[in-house]
């Protein structure tokens, strides 16, 4: 296994249990299904789940998926109906989701903001109280197959895990940004975050007794380390900022510019009583042909895209990648040859299938 640099596993072993792509959408549809998501809303949650998987973003994939279960049993997500528009403009609305399903909600937004783009040049949707809304790059090509650039940030104001740049007590989530910028080949696909890696990772690896490859956490008296279990033991540690102990303040920057996008934009975050694990979204989709043009854009990012490549390595070091570059050649390889899960996840579902009735996939390998 590999680690990218927030921390989030891409890469599974080539021995792993594989399972076709459609085969886990119909079982994880299935689950939802049955567990009381309408019918529309279990689709798109499917969908985005196994998305994740495919570009190799496993702890925000299927592995979210008993626990989006457990959410919906404990009356905690939403199962049907629809958002309500708080304020809308021109260029803009502003969503309460009610706590829907964030995949879903993440897929109307999408195509709202698309629409709206289409006619204005720009379009952006703010959206409150969703629930969570699983890997950020699954949503951008949604956008980039149809030329346009896409900036999705994401914050969950009932949570905090991630210290201010200086300070040993937690203020923010790990607060991503992902972007979507087509090309004239792939797309740049950009999915980071405010801190040096996931609540996700770091649960999985204190639960497999594992560290992380690098600092990325610091304990209750602010030391950094490796060791994921400073965030579960009394006092409690901090997930660190974007550069860590040296240059945090890059990714406490960045913190605070999510929350400006998500909280201040919506009306609703930290300054209000949590509702549990949750979101609050900016999407803004954005049509190069209302700026400098469709094939200006075009020619600037081809030869970013070639300057990029062609930059000299490290000493020892490989060739330069685009970000998305390895998760779009992950999803074709297992988009052909099977999925790769992490090996908990099958057995996280198991129970869930036992007790809905509904038959485990079949391995493809």
């Amino acid at each position: 296994m590999s680690a990218t640099r927030s921390g989030t596993e891409s890469v599974q072993d080539a021995a792993a249990a594989r399972y076709a792509p459609d085969a886990l959408r119909i079982f994880a549809e299935a689950l939802l299904r049955r567990a009381g998501l309408a019918d529309e809303l279990a689709r798109a949650v499917a969908q985005v789940l196994v998305d994740g998987d495919l570009l190799g973003h496993t702890t925000h994939g299927l592995a979210l998926l008993a626990p989006y279960l457990d959410e919906i049993e404990k009356g905690a997500m939403t199962p049907s109906g629809e958002p309500v528009i708080v304020e809308e403009h021109a260029a803009t609305q502003c969503w309460d989701a009610r706590r829907l399903p964030g995949p879903w909600i993440m897929l109307r937004a999408l195509d709202t903001a698309l629409s709206i783009a289409r006619e204005a040049g720009t379009g952006t949707i703010t959206i409150r109280r969703s629930h969570h809304i699983a890997c950020l790059a699954a949503y951008l090509k949604h956008a980039t197959d149809e030329g346009m650039m896409v900036i999705i940030a994401c914050s969950d104001p009932a949570v905090c895990s991630v210290a201010p740049f200086g300070a040993v007590s937690p203020v923010f989530t790990p607060n991503p940004l992902a972007v979507g910028i087509p090309t004239s080949a792939d797309p740049i696909l950009l999915d980071i975050s405010a801190s040096l890696t996931t609540n996700g990772m770091t649960l999985r690896l204190h639960k497999a007794g594992q560290h992380l490859p690098h600092p990325w956490v610091q304990d209750a008296k602010g030391n950094a380390t490796t060791d994921p279990s400073v965030l579960f033991t009394e006092p409690k540690g901090t997930l660190l900022p974007l550069g860590g102990l040296d240059a945090g303040h890059k990714g406490y920057g960045l913190a605070l510019l999510v929350e400006a996008l998500t909280a201040g934009l919506t009306g609703h975050g930290r300054a209000d009583p949590p509702e549990g694990w949750g979101a609050t979204i900016f999407v803004q989709a954005l049509d190069p042909e209302a700026f400098g043009g469709h094939a200006s854009f075009l020619r600037q990012m081809d030869g970013l895209v070639k300057g990029c490549h062609g930059a000299t390595p490290r000493p020892g070091g490989a060739s330069v990648r685009l970000p998305g570059e390895r998760a779009l050649a992950l999803c074709r390889e297992q988009s052909a040859n099977g999925i790769a899960l992490y090996p908990t996840i099958m057995p996280s579902l198991k129970p869930w299938a036992e007790r809905f009735r509904i038959a485990m996939p079949m391995q493809s390998n």
